[in-house]
């Protein structure tokens, strides 16, 4: 059924190229499968395609991390150490902020203060009146919204009593009568 020998060369048609993809990655499987079986060999292919999606095979008896880590030990390097490294450095900047943060924190809340010089001191009163400037501020901004709602909310109901008032009123009067309160 085959048809021969084909050349080497990306195929260009889409929907050949994923047809092609997906016979030679089941074929690639079931060889690896084969091989694995036959000889008791450990294997594993990774393969992403022009689609970005993930086909794996790996021996059943053995887990990607076991078949990483006789990989290393064959060739004689370790893939995690650099990326280990990395991690722990990173992990350690993040203790020295979080324990600065801390410090900063019981600072402001007037603990820990014997540690500091003058200069910090000054720096700290500035940030904590600076801090008590926005509260206030924001405090200040929410009263007003709410005044001013609630003034709106006044008008609303004035509106709708001299309007009800304007309704009921007798066809031989000219003036509303004067609403009660200021």
């Amino acid at each position: 059924m085959g048809g021969g020998k084909i050349e080497i060369k990306k195929i260009e048609k889409q929907t050949n190229r994923q047809v092609t993809y997906s016979k030679r990655r089941n074929g690639l499987f079931k060889k690896a499968h084969e091989l694995s079986v036959l000889c008791d060999a450990k294997v594993s292919i990774i393969m992403i395609s022009s689609s970005h999606k993930l086909h794996q095979y790996i021996t059943p008896t053995t887990s990607t991390k076991q078949l990483l880590d006789q990989y290393q030990n064959a060739i004689g390097v370790d893939l995690w150490s650099s990326h280990y490294q990395k991690m722990q450095e990173h992990l350690n900047n993040l203790r020295e902020v979080n324990m600065n943060m801390r410090r900063e924190i019981r600072q402001r809340m007037g603990e820990s203060l014997n540690d500091l010089n003058y200069n910090q001191l000054v720096s700290l009163i500035e940030d904590v009146d600076n801090s008590l400037k926005s509260i206030r501020e924001r405090k200040y901004k929410a009263i007003g919204n709410q005044i001013e709602t609630g003034r709106k909310k006044l008008r609303n109901v004035e509106q709708i009593q001299r309007k009800l008032l304007f309704e009921f009123q007798d066809p031989g009067q000219e003036d509303p009568p004067i609403p009660f309160g200021p």
